[in-house]
Order: C-alpha cells, then structure tokens, then sequence
C-alpha cells in the first residue's frame, strides 16, 4: 500500500476532525446517492451542498448530513466515504430515505399565478416540484420564501380541496373579509328578494373569494333561472366594496339572465339497453321549455326505471348542446349502470306455519330474478292494501346485500295490531 493510501485508511478508520486537524486532507473525488426514487442524485447533491475537489473531513459531511435533514424531504440520511480505487482523494456516498407521502401544491387568495410561485420556488431549492412533502420543515422554509417575495406573511398547510383531495396550499396570513350583503342588478326575470333568500344561507358570513362566490351563484341562483328556460344566464361582473357600518363586504352580482330555451332532442345512451323504454319513462317533451327542475326528475324517474332492472347503483350524467340561433338545448342522457344484483333468498317472520306460504307465494321473485330495491317496500304496502290479514299491526323489511356475489337476501317482519286500550270503568 502506498503512503497516500495508508493514510486515507488510517483517516476513514479515525473519523475524527481532532484526529484530521493533524493529519493531511484529501479531496473528495467523487459523490454518489443510494436510496433515492423520486430526486435526482444532482438535485440531493445541491442541497447537501458538497462538491468533488472540497477537503474531505468529518464536519463538512456531517454539515451536509444535517442540510438534507433539515430539507423535511428525507426521513434518514447517512454517509459513508472510502479511499478511491485510483487512491487520489475519497470516494463519498449519501444514502437517503424519502418521505413517501406527498401532496400537490396549491396557491390560494395569491396575487400571481400559480406558475410564478412554483418558478420561484423551484429556482430557491432544487427539491421542490409539484408535489411536497407535508412535513413542517418543508412548509415553514417555502411560508418564509414566499413572506420574502410578497413583502407579507404567508402560510402553508395540508387542506382538502373541493372535491375532498389533500394538498399543501399556501395562502396570505390574513383573512379575507367576509360577505356581509348580497345585491343583484340587471334581473327582471326573478326579482332581488328570492335571488337574495336563494344564497343568503351560504354566502352571507362566510369568506369572500370570487372563485369560491361564483360556485354559490351557480349552485344557488343558477337553478332557479334554468327552471325558467334561461339556460344561458351569467354573472358578467362581481364586484365587492365594503360597508361602512359592519365589518364585511357588499358583493353586488351583476345579472344576464339570457332568453328562454326550449328543449330539442333527448337521446339516452344505456349499456344495458332499452332507451326507448327509457325515454319513455322520462317523459321529456321536445319544444317543451327546458325547465331543468323537470328534466332532472324524468332523468330520475330513467334512473328509477334501470335500478328497477336490477341495476341498484345506477347513475347518470347529461351533457347538454345549445344550439344558440334557434334557442334550443339538447341531451343526451348517459345511463351508468354498474353490476347488477339478483334476489337470492326470502325469510318471513312472524307468521305461522299457515299463512307464511300465502306470502311466499304471493312475492313472486325467484332466485338469479333481477333484483328492484323498491320491490321489498311495495309488496308489504299491496299486502296491507288487499286486506289480507284481519289483524294487520306494523310491518318491516331488512335488505342484506352480499358485494361479493351481488346478491340481496329479504326479510319480511309481520306482526299483529296491539290492542286497543281498555276504557276506565265509571266510578
């Protein structure tokens, strides 16, 4: 062994910086990264911030030990350093274990888009994409970035979205104001009140963003217009100001209540057939206004028609095309049908040996039949309807459904009418 590598032996064994002060430094030849999934070994390297040509010693790993840790992006991370093969300084390696669970990144109530901030972000460490960790480290280094760019304090957290998903959102410190009036102008259709009474319940008291208050309109006004045909109706400009007697905001909701439509052509679209039975149960006129309270109860009562079928989680989904000219909107009416389910097994309770034979006669369904949820609930109302019994009391039925072989098993519990109370004799 020559004199250079006996002492890169005697260092690596020593790995001590008093030892090292003493002895003579050897340069870092050459980084690796082990463990790594989702960063490249150069993104890790930049943030450990060592670099091959450096001295090697104890306290400039152990420096970018402690930076990868801090980065909240790795849950352990070690080092390792060995004499190279060529003997010409030390060959280093970082292993390193991520954290697994990240969360998409959202910037909301922000005065840029989005692109901006993750730009910037990404220009200030080179781990940052568009997903993070949720770790403390992590949101508490990128709030003080982003406090530096804004000139205001910002903070971050995991929070659900709309639809329920977690992400890590950044938004300003400061609350925004609140809704503390709701004004309408342009309408003639509707007048202010029931506009007013439709979104007071959600929007009044709660925080304003425009993004957030035009899913109210839509969710609360946009209704009551498409009842009316005015299929087209929109909200033009928002604009808030605030009042002067509370701490709040008046949001004034300009109105384009548009013109009436009628409804064209319904098509239905059902992998399990039958459309025109389908149409038929709908009962949607063409050249009808489309009033969009009744085709969401026919699209139910489609609905309803092929859970009857056996279809018990049925759904569906309209698309509508306006044709702008005429002022005529069409559908098309999607049928989602999912597994169908079949009656397998009937139990009765609480009649004899007699009159549980009529029942069972009576119900009709045979095993492997498609099984209709609503079917259970009808027979006991047919049964009470046709005077069967004389001393009738409540009935009930239970419905077990077995996932794994989509099989619906029902009990029907009968029982007999109490007694009426017995009259107090005079004294």
């Amino acid at each position: 062994m020559t004199r250079f590598g006996f002492l890169l032996s005697v260092l690596t064994l020593a790995g001590t910086a008093a030892y090292a002060q003493n002895q003579p430094l050897f340069p870092i030849v050459s980084l690796n990264v082990e463990g790594n999934e989702t960063f490249h070994r150069d993104q890790i390297l930049a943030v450990a911030g060592l670099k091959t040509g450096q001295m090697a010693e104890p306290k400039i790993f152990d420096a970018a030990q402690k930076r990868l840790m801090d980065s909240g992006y790795f849950e352990s991370v070690g080092y390792k350093y060995s004499p190279a093969k060529d003997q010409t300084g030390y060959a280093a390696t970082f292993t390193v274990i991520e954290v697994q669970q990240v969360f998409p990144v959202r910037f909301e109530r922000m005065p840029k888009p989005a692109d901006e901030f993750k730009a910037y972000l990404r220009k200030a460490d080179p781990l940052f994409g568009d997903k993070i960790p949720g770790t403390q480290p992590v949101i508490k280094r990128y709030s003080e970035l982003l406090d530096k760019l804004l000139g205001e304090k910002v903070v971050g957290r995991v929070n659900p979205n709309d639809k329920g998903e977690l992400g890590v959102v950044f938004e300003p410190a400061k609350r925004p104001p609140s809704v503390a009036e709701v004004k309408f102008k342009g309408n003639t259709v509707l007048q202010a009140t029931p506009l007013q009474n439709a979104i007071a319940g959600t929007a009044v008291g709660s925080v304003y963003e425009e993004k957030r208050f035009r899913q109210l309109l839509d969710e609360a006004i946009r209704p009551l217009y498409e009842a009316r045909g005015r299929v087209r109706v929109a909200f033009p400009t928002i604009t808030a100001e605030p009042v002067m007697d509370v701490n709040g905001l008046r949001v004034t909701v300009e109105v384009n209540e548009g013109e009436v439509y009628t409804l064209g052509n319904v098509k239905v679209v059902s992998p399990a057939g039958g459309e025109a039975e389908l149409l038929r149960q709908g009962n949607l006129k063409k050249e009808d206004i489309a009033n969009f309270d009744e085709i969401k109860a026919g699209v139910e009562r489609m609905r309803s028609a092929v859970r009857r079928n056996g279809y018990m989680k049925a759904a569906t989904r309209v698309e509508r095309q306006y044709d702008d000219a005429k002022k005529i909107v069409h559908l098309t009416v999607f049928i989602e049908p999912g597994d169908r389910y079949t009656f397998r097994s009937l139990d009765v309770k609480g009649l004899d040996l007699l009159t549980e034979p009529a029942i069972r006669k009576m119900w009709g369904l045979k095993p492997g039949d498609p099984f209709n949820p609503e079917f259970p609930g009808f027979f006991l109302n047919q049964v009470r309807a046709e005077g069967i019994f004389d001393n009738l009391g409540k009935t009930k039925t239970e419905v077990k459904i077995d996932e794994n072989t989509r099989q619906a098993d029902v009990t029907l519990f009968f029982s007999g009418a109490e007694p009426p109370p017995k009259k107090r004799a005079l004294p």
